[in-house]
């Protein structure tokens, strides 16, 4: 593999009284080259200490990294063939534009006209051309990103680091952003770790998602999979929503696996993996995999909350004492709400859920 992280332990000393912490527990990683990894996860979880480790700015308390074949455990930032995009944009005021993004260049005294192509190509490729002479503060917001991104790209790394670059935008320019750092990094096919606490960005954005909780890594697969496929219950309330309904295996009938939840039989297909009969199991439902309707269904459900968000609609539902969320975004529906105190009907989207081991 290009990237290679090889149980990897980072553990910090104690300090002002606290015990030692283990923000990286024994962790590994294989990144292809040009591949686009995200590290996901809440505060705390070892991400940025994870791309911290890998940038060289932290080194590990046990295990190894390699480059291209080359372990880099003890190697300074400067010599690792990396740039990283940090979280505050970290865009010199007393220089422009231009002199900002060529600044790496003329520490590595790469010659004038190299620089001048180099920085011009760069420009031309996250579209600021023209604005070569401007100051920082005459930059939008979305500007100075693009200035940050530019400066690490021109420095053609190995690999692009990103720590939550998109964190200090509105929502709507963080959304053009996230595309927009797609689009560069498909284009120049460069290898990518990208840190954020935003599902939203890291499904967006990855190749894989590696979801992180207590420095471990607890699911590394693509947006889809990690999604559909949550391998804990942790990633499958971390990644989306999701309501989480106790069943009971009862058997087998063909490819549907036979279950009961909330006092219902369902026949569940496309389960990944074996349960024996008896088996208590945890049925993972997504909102949007909840139907309601008028008609006579497989639970009877009253209306809790109703909120109309324009593209949809979100309620909260009430079956035998359990509130589960749902989202209706099917638009020839949408126009019709029920209020809450509303008796309707409600069914599953059988295929569509997945199940883990009971806690």
């Amino acid at each position: 593999m290009f990237l290679s992280l090889k149980n990897l332990v980072k553990i910090f000393p104690p300090r002002g009284g606290s015990t030692e912490v283990t923000a990286v527990d024994n962790i590994s990683l294989d990144i292809a080259k040009g591949e686009m990894i995200t590290l996901l996860g809440p505060s705390g979880c070892g991400k940025t200490t994870t791309l911290r480790l890998i940038a060289g700015f932290e080194f590990p308390t046990r295990g190894y990294i390699s480059l291209d074949g080359q372990r880099i455990n003890e190697l300074p930032p400067h010599q690792r063939d990396m740039s990283m995009v940090f979280q505050s944009y970290a865009i010199f005021p007393h220089l422009n534009v231009f002199e900002n993004i060529a600044y790496g260049l003329n520490v590595q005294r790469v010659g004038k006209k190299e620089l001048r192509e180099r920085v011009a190509k760069v420009m031309a490729l996250v579209e600021l051309e023209g604005l070569e002479n401007r100051a920082p503060n005459q930059l939008s917001g979305g500007q100075q990103q693009r200035v940050a991104l530019s400066r690490a790209l021109v420095m053609e790394p190995k690999v692009l680091l990103m720590d939550e670059p998109l964190s200090n935008l509105d929502a709507k320019l963080r959304e053009q952003m996230r595309s927009e750092i797609r689009r560069i990094q498909q284009t120049l096919g460069i290898t990518s770790v990208y840190v954020t606490h935003d599902q939203i960005e890291a499904m967006t954005l990855s190749d894989r998602v590696v979801v992180m909780n207590n420095g471990i890594i607890e699911q590394v697969a693509p947006p889809q999979e990690v999604y559909r496929h949550p391998q804990t219950k942790f990633v499958a309330d971390f990644i989306g929503r999701a309501n989480f309904i106790s069943g009971t295996v009862k058997g087998v009938a063909g490819d549907a696996l036979i279950a009961t939840a909330l006092g219902q039989t369902l026949h569940l297909t496309n389960i990944q993996k074996s349960y024996a009969t008896g088996s208590q199991i945890t049925l993972v439902v997504r909102p949007e995999m909840v139907h309601l309707h008028d008609q006579e269904g497989t639970y009877s459900a009253t209306v809790r909350q109703a909120a109309y968000l324009g593209d949809k609609i979100d309620y909260q539902v009430e079956i035998r004492g359990q509130l589960l969320d749902v989202v209706e975004s099917d638009p020839t529906r949408i126009a019709k709400i029920y209020p809450a105190g509303t008796k309707i009907s409600a069914s599953f989207h059988e295929s569509c859920i997945h199940l883990l081991p009971a806690e």
